[in-house]
């Protein structure tokens, strides 16, 4: 049997002919209508004024941080429990990452905590809507509007997902997408930067291509700056996978469906939430196991590994990572951090692969019960 794997896209005949029209098309006068098109199909999406086509979700957010001129000295709170991805763009700028903890039930920055890491260096804070979940992004908003400081929403895993009927990524000043091959769209490798601010939207367009503004003469540069663009093939691929959008979504939803079915009498186990106020995009299906089960996540993607089931683990705290660990800000989150350290080591991504079948969810399913059946009678 194939082993089922842990992510993957949905590919149509829509996106290979997008793609194919790309490569034969967009060249010459017409080498940025692919680009034009997708963003600004993107922005109505979002429903927010500017959208920028980047080659990944980090480098909108390294974008994000410069238009909004966050540097040395600054210091910008990220959640704890996340990929490095959110918080290494704030190493880029010369900036101090603070790791704040995340909530219980949404696994997303929580509010109070991010309020006890302010202090009057705090330029930004980057919330991440992990695993297609949201948080409390009023009282975020909130507190960051009473500082005086930006809100760069990290909703790379998001895609589709709504906060009281507002659209993933238009939740702060900036709002960032990933586009990698694992995500419910992707572009192979790609991003998107949106935002309502003019001036944010022109600091990124200067900075993402090489120092030179929109429309100034050719090769004059006015400082040194990044090459920040996406392919013309990425963004035919971006564009399509966009029209089908609402499919997706709803097929990563019942993905999610189709687990909860499985395991709703299972006892000592806990999956994705979902809020009233929340659509939650249900990017990875994630378990989390009760701690007194025993059970933590290596040996869980050990045993998954060994029947042909790809898993991933609960992402680790970005305060435990060698890439921090010896910081002061990261030997504070070490101790104050309790929930980001009581989540991570019993949390597993389960198969979300976009062409997962029922059956192999119940497949993936029985393994997990057999773990469980397993630790208990060693315990008996």
């Amino acid at each position: 049997m194939a082993r089922i794997p842990v992510s993957g896209p949905s590919i149509t005949q829509k996106e290979i002919d997008a793609v194919t029209d790309a490569v034969r098309n967009a060249w010459y006068a017409n080498a940025n209508i692919y680009h034009d098109r997708f963003e600004k199909a993107f922005a109505h999406y979002v429903n927010v004024k500017h959208a920028v086509a980047l080659p990944s979700c980090t480098s909108a957010l390294h974008l994000a941080l410069l238009a909004l001129e966050v540097g040395a000295g600054d210091e910008v709170i990220v959640p704890d429990l996340t990929w490095i991805a959110s918080a290494a763009p704030v190493t880029y700028v010369g900036a101090q990452t603070i790791f704040a903890d995340v909530d219980p039930t949404t696994w997303c920055l929580s509010a109070e905590s991010f309020r006890k890491n302010i202090t009057e260096r705090t330029r930004a804070v980057i919330p991440v809507d992990l695993y297609g979940n949201i948080g409390d992004m009023d009282a975020i908003r909130e507190i960051a509007a009473a500082h005086g400081i930006a809100v760069i929403e990290d909703a790379a895993e998001a895609m589709g997902a709504l906060y009281r009927g507002r659209k993933a990524g238009s939740l702060g000043d900036v709002g960032v997408f990933s586009f990698h091959g694992s995500k419910t769209m992707t572009t192979g490798e790609g991003g998107m930067l949106v935002t309502d601010s003019d001036d944010v939207y022109e600091n990124v367009l200067h900075l993402r291509d090489h120092g030179r503004a929109p429309g100034s003469k050719m090769f004059w540069n006015t400082q040194v700056a990044h090459k920040y663009k996406m392919s013309a093939m990425q963004a035919a691929l971006g564009l399509a996978q966009l029209e089908r959008m609402d499919e997706l979504l709803s097929l990563k939803r019942e993905i999610f469906s189709w687990y909860q079915e499985e395991l709703q009498d299972l006892v000592g186990i806990t999956l994705n939430s979902e809020a009233a106020d929340v659509r939650n995009a249900y990017w990875m299906v994630t378990v989390i196991l009760d701690p007194q089960l025993g059970i933590g996540k290596e040996l869980v993607l050990e045993t998954m590994a060994s029947r042909g089931v790809d898993c991933r683990p609960f992402f680790y705290p970005l305060s435990m990572l060698p890439a921090y660990q010896q910081s002061a800000p990261a030997h504070r989150a070490r101790a104050e951090n309790h929930t980001s350290y009581a989540i991570s080591p019993w949390g597993v991504n389960l198969p979300s692969s976009l062409s997962i079948t029922r059956e192999e969810v119940t497949l993936v399913c029985n393994v997990l019960r057999e773990i469980l059946a397993v630790r208990r009678s060693k315990a008996a």
